[in-house]
């Protein structure tokens, strides 16, 4: 009675084998009896692929951003290699990071060095208690919207730079993305406020930025910084308040624009015919720059930029508040010590006379 499962089995086993021996017959007519073009030799792929041979032009080509046919709405996707994200990388993380830590420390290490030497620049003659208006409200607001702004704007700015280095073993990475995130936001919106304060600080002072001849003088003699009681005469601007004021102005339109370059990727482009007029003075600069190598350099730019006020904007902040007696007063209640305007501010002095409200202009 059991040998007839077994009997059973065996059929079905024999019956699946000839179907197997069948079917790789029929498989092996068809593969030998396939049209040429179907077929492969020595890497040889249809539709004239290069298969596994290899063509070194063709390679190169790809390594140096060659782009190449997509139907995707996003014509920089025919791009399979960009080379140049690699020297971005490499700068970022390597030269930029460096010297502009260095940069920033070294400035900050400068001006303690020189509070040590030097000390407060006292007013050499004591505080009268007569004061006189140096800027009215419009003027000191245009100021601290611009001087705010900023100081966000480079707190979040840095963040970036440094933030991988500095928070993340201090708080985690969770806190840091946080921290991140909202400081992009931060960065982008407050931007704009920015921008208005540069535009309102350039109508209101540019006149009296204009370079005179005391201005000489001034830098001579250090503007009086290095000691001894006689200060160089000035106008209302001295020659170090001049070279401050214009490198914040061209500084802050250079990072203003790039700014908007990043903010609209791949919309607005400076590099190509920037290069193309410096090429003019015999410089051997790119003219054909890709979209991608346009962001690339807005970004290492407006780093550097961004990272050169900083700089310039630490020994602003040590003159105007620890480094002299009575010039935060300008910028605070807008008056300032006669006394202290005299021996800063000489010519200044003489022009606008003794009257009440002088000194509004």
């Amino acid at each position: 009675m059991r040998t007839q499962p077994v009997l059973a089995c065996g059929r079905a086993l024999r019956t699946l084998l000839v179907i197997l021996f069948v079917a790789a017959g029929l498989g092996g007519v068809f593969l030998a009896t396939a049209p040429a073009a179907l077929a492969q030799d020595a890497g040889a792929v249809p539709g004239n692929a290069l298969g596994n041979s290899s063509d070194s032009n063709f390679w190169r080509a790809i390594r140096q951003g060659e782009s190449g046919n997509v139907s995707l709405p996003n014509q920089q996707a025919g791009v399979l290699i960009q080379s140049n994200g690699e020297d971005w990388r490499i700068w970022r993380n390597g030269p930029l990071k460096f010297w502009g830590g260095i940069a920033l420390v070294g400035m900050l290490a400068l001006l303690a060095l020189f509070f040590a030497l030097r000390g407060r620049i006292r007013v050499d003659h004591g505080l009268s208690g007569r004061t006189v208006r140096r800027f009215n409200g419009f003027e000191r607001f245009a100021h601290w919207l611009t001087a705010l702004s900023f100081v966000v704007l480079g707190l979040t700015g840095l963040n970036l730079m440094f933030g991988r280095e500095l928070i993340i073993p201090l708080l985690g990475k969770e806190a840091f993305a946080t921290i991140t995130q909202a400081g992009k936001y931060l960065h982008n919106y407050v931007a704009f406020a920015f921008m208005i304060g540069l535009v309102l600080i350039l109508v209101l002072w540019i006149r009296q930025n204009i370079p005179n001849r005391y201005d000489l003088i001034w830098l001579v003699k250090a503007g009086g910084m290095l000691g001894g009681r006689k200060h160089p005469p000035a106008r209302k601007f001295n020659a170090g308040q001049k070279i401050l004021y214009w490198l914040v102005i061209i500084g802050g339109i250079s990072i203003s624009l790039t700014g908007l370059g990043l903010m609209f990727p791949f919309e607005i482009s400076y590099f190509e015919g920037t290069f193309r007029l410096l090429n003019l003075l015999g410089l051997d600069l790119p003219t054909s720059l890709s979209a991608t190598a346009e962001m690339q350099l807005t970004q290492l730019w407006h780093a550097i930029v961004g990272i050169g006020l900083i700089v310039v904007i630490f020994g602003h902040i040590y003159i105007g508040t620890l480094g002299m007696q009575g010039a935060f007063d300008a910028m605070g209640s807008g008056d300032v010590d006669e006394n202290w305007a005299r021996e800063h501010h000489s010519v200044w002095m003489d022009e606008i006379g003794r009257q009440p409200g002088a000194g509004d202009d």
